[in-house]
């Protein structure tokens, strides 16, 4: 018995169904253009067999371990390494049973969707995972990924990936992307930069990190002119990688414009360790801006992530490290947040700004109508948490009305779940076909566009938004 129902996420009125069904036809084997995401350049880079199924599905995936964890299960039964190097479990079939059994746990998720696809489509897997049957899967799985074609690039290849970014920080030597251009594979991976560690005065080791940033590039960090310089200098190291994008990941979506003297003063301040929490904020807030014009020199698209409380658990943040699944959404301004940015650079045709939130009370009352008017602007796909169903759908209904289809860049699977791939694209195009079928069933939409318009938010908008 199948795991997946032909029609998932399609209308269930017959006329919109059999509309949906046509348009996914149509665009259900496209390449995949991933311009954002967080999968390792290394599995790329060196081609090494995936290892056991819990530590290629499991132990990396925050989807699945904070689902598991809010009902009593521990990072550390989970295989999520420790800080300090304690104890934790590292057996993958013992791992992939504490998994197996509490597999209940995500009913009705999108997590579950993506599960059950990978399980059916790419390891032929037909029964739902149980405790019953955990060690079945789990040798079916292993039995799988000592296939030859389970190494990464041939994934890669057989995903039907055309493109995708992964996410490096502003010191990362890029080894492995230099390794993968070597290599002579025709694989396309490129990096984003992500310049986190030197823009957010709270990032742990800030200042080390300026110091680093000024070795690398040869100029003065101890000047605002020079770490600006410093940052143009990593931005071009980055796009003779592939770089098309840069990624900020801000707790808010503030951005300042300041003059010369009043930057410098307050890039002292923040550079010593002597600056207050609003000062740091609005450092964090001048540097969107800066980056913005940089952009403007550049050519880089920005793309800003706003609105998490990342590392919400002080006590999980110390014992497992970041991004162990308590990032939180919370409300973020954009009306108010973005406008002295705007004000410099929003009316720049050449630019691209990329804005993604975790608040969806703004799509119709804000960001559309941003991005409905700044030629700069472009809004990101449902994010994170609303990376669903109900996500995607909500996110049609409340921005298409304001900005159209045209202000949108597609899809993108922010993951690092590499199998999961696939199946997240395959959600995409489903809930966009049946998006788009509503509107021609009821009028709102001629047949012969909404073919054109499937495609266009399945593959050319994500290539024209990224440059690629």
């Amino acid at each position: 018995m199948a795991l997946l129902a032909d029609d998932r996420l399609f209308p269930t009125e017959a006329r919109s169904r059999a509309v949906a069904r046509a348009l996914y036809e149509t665009v259900q084997s496209l390449p995949i253009v991933s311009p954002h995401g967080h999968t390792d350049p290394r599995w790329f880079a060196e081609n090494r067999h995936f290892p056991d199924p819990a530590h290629l599905i499991v132990v990396p995936d925050h989807y699945i371990f904070r689902m598991l964890v809010s009902q009593g299960v521990k990072l550390a039964e989970l295989g999520v390494p420790s800080v300090d190097g304690s104890p934790v479990e590292t057996d993958g079939r013992v791992i992939w049973r504490r998994f197996a059994e509490n597999y209940h746990l995500f009913r009705g998720t999108p997590t579950r969707l993506w599960l059950d696809d990978a399980f059916q489509n790419l390891f032929g897997i037909n029964e739902r995972l149980s405790a019953g049957n955990a060690d079945r899967a789990y040798d079916r799985i292993a039995e799988c990924l000592a296939q030859e074609d389970f190494r990464p690039r041939a994934l890669f290849e057989r995903f039907g990936v055309e493109v995708i970014a992964t996410t490096e920080g502003a010191l990362d030597d890029l080894a492995y992307h230099r390794a993968i251009k070597e290599s002579g594979w025709s694989g396309r991976v490129i990096t984003t930069y992500r310049p986190d560690a030197v823009v957010d005065p709270d990032f742990p080791g800030f200042a080390g990190n300026l110091v680093r940033l000024g070795e690398l590039t040869g100029c003065d960090t101890g000047t605002f002119a020079g770490y600006l310089d410093a940052h143009r200098a990593r931005r071009s190291f980055f796009r003779e990688h592939g770089a098309t994008a840069t990624d900020h990941g801000h707790p808010t979506a503030r951005t300042a414009d300041l003059s010369a003297a009043e930057a410098a003063a307050l890039y002292d301040r923040v550079r010593t360790g002597q600056s207050s929490p609003d000062e740091r904020e609005l450092f964090r807030a001048l540097m969107l801006t800066e980056m913005a014009k940089l952009s403007v020199e550049d050519g880089m698209v920005m793309q800003i992530h706003a609105g998490s409380f990342r590392n919400h658990s002080v006590p999980v943040a110390a014992a497992f490290g970041r991004d162990k699944g308590f990032d939180i959404p919370q409300p973020t301004n954009y009306v108010d947040a973005l406008k002295p940015m705007l004000d410099v650079v929003g009316m720049e045709p050449g630019l691209t700004i990329i804005l993604f939130t975790l608040d969806e009370t703004v799509y119709g009352r804000e960001l559309a109508p941003l991005a409905g008017v700044y030629p700069a602007l472009r809004l990101g796909p449902p994010w994170w948490f609303f990376d669903s169903y109900e996500g995607m759908k909500r996110f049609r209904e409340q921005v298409t009305e304001t900005a159209g289809f045209y202000n949108t860049v597609g899809f993108n699977d922010d993951t690092r779940a590499f199998c999961s791939i696939p199946a997240r694209h395959d959600v995409a195009r489903r809930v966009d076909c049946g998006y788009l079928a509503e509107l021609v069933t009821t009028g709102r939409l001629d047949e012969d566009e909404a073919f054109e318009v499937a495609h266009d938010l399945t593959y050319r908008l994500a290539k024209e938004a990224y440059r690629l």
